[in-house]
């Protein structure tokens, strides 16, 4: 099982790769990109999946798509919390596991 202190960033690559979408960036947090999509993708530790206001305050431009990817058992607490936070963009939520497999689970009403 892959440690839940640190964030999925290789898991969540993969998961943008896998639907369809070219992934730019070497760090940590990185844009994926589809057609007219480009979202910002932060991958969270599930440590820090009810406390992700740092991933929030980026003090650039706020993105119009952002994705937070945490492990999967931490998944509900970060969309839970994110809705209470009431972000300034459209967000998701993908719950990841050291398999492969991902849940998407929408952010508020409207977000893609």
């Amino acid at each position: 099982m892959a440690p839940v202190s640190m964030p999925p960033t290789t898991e969540a690559r993969d998961v943008f790769r896998e639907l369809g979408y070219t992934v730019d960036g070497d760090g940590s947090e990185f844009v994926a990109e589809r057609k007219w999509r480009r979202v910002l993708v932060t991958p969270v530790c599930a440590d820090d999946a009810t406390d992700p206001e740092p991933y929030l305050a980026d003090g650039g431009e706020t993105p119009r798509l952002r994705c937070f990817v945490t492990w999967r058992r931490a998944a509900t607490d970060l969309r839970d919390h994110l809705l209470k936070l009431k972000p300034p963009f459209d967000w998701a939520v993908i719950g990841v596991d050291d398999a492969g497999e991902f849940d998407v689970m929408q952010g508020r009403p409207g977000s893609p």
